[in-house]
């Protein structure tokens, strides 16, 4: 039976890790795990609790029984399907402040570690760095700001939702700012990654060059 690899995806907000990870995981036959969105069903849940992201003893005790499942295009939590709910511009703003908490980031990181025994395809931000340090391969995908905020504009308007392209450029900096200089699990290029700016790249130059090498180093792990 062949060894599956681990590809971790890195980078900012709004570099199209997401999007790009699930077609590399189509692409390659790996699983695909959607970090983001269990940092957001998190965030959903703290926040409608009335929870704050400074209130780490509150954070620990809701997340002890707290149920996440990212099953079949749905992500649900606590049993309740937020597919839609974790995706709106107020989770935007407020999941990077609650994915900072050493207490989620804690209880999250077992989780996603378990998911990774027939290998995967994993995007986030310290997926390389801190959940899976011995991945076989470590992409970080970047962008420039007004490129990101563009991309950001153009999902949003295709949802038929307002979108401001400089207070969205606004957000997009800070977001950079904040998730640089965090203390637990800053954003940053993992050792030995390679690092992959999609300013002037399509999508599908972005996944087949990823897909490309995850085969590539697929075979030398199975020769």
């Amino acid at each position: 039976m062949s060894k599956r690899i681990i590809v971790t995806i890195d980078g900012p907000a709004g570099a199209g890790k997401s999007t790009t990870a699930k077609a590399v995981a189509e692409k390659t036959g790996l699983p695909y795990l959607d970090t983001g969105a269990l940092y957001r069903a998190v965030a959903w849940k703290l926040d409608r609790d009335g929870i704050a992201p400074e209130d780490g003893e509150k954070i620990s005790e809701a997340l002890k029984n707290f149920k996440i499942d990212i099953s079949g295009g749905k992500v649900s939590a606590d049993g309740e399907d937020v597919t839609e709910a974790i995706r709106t511009a107020h989770i935007d703003e407020i999941v990077s402040a609650y994915a900072a908490r050493p207490e989620v980031r804690g209880a999250l990181a077992g989780f996603q570690r378990a998911q990774a025994a027939d290998g995967l395809v994993a995007d986030g931000r310290d997926m390389g760095t801190v959940v899976f340090p011995e991945a076989q391969l470590k992409i970080f995908l970047t962008a420039s700001a007004e490129e990101r905020a563009r991309r950001r504009c153009a999902e949003r308007e295709a949802k038929g939702e307002s979108a401001d392209y400089e207070e969205i450029l606004k957000q997009v900096i800070e977001r950079d700012r904040f998730d640089m200089t965090r203390e637990i699990a800053p954003l940053r290029p993992a050792q030995g990654c390679v690092i992959l700016d999609s300013t002037t790249m399509s999508a599908a130059e972005v996944v087949d060059a990823i897909a490309s090498l995850a085969k590539e180093i697929e075979a030398q792990e199975n020769r």
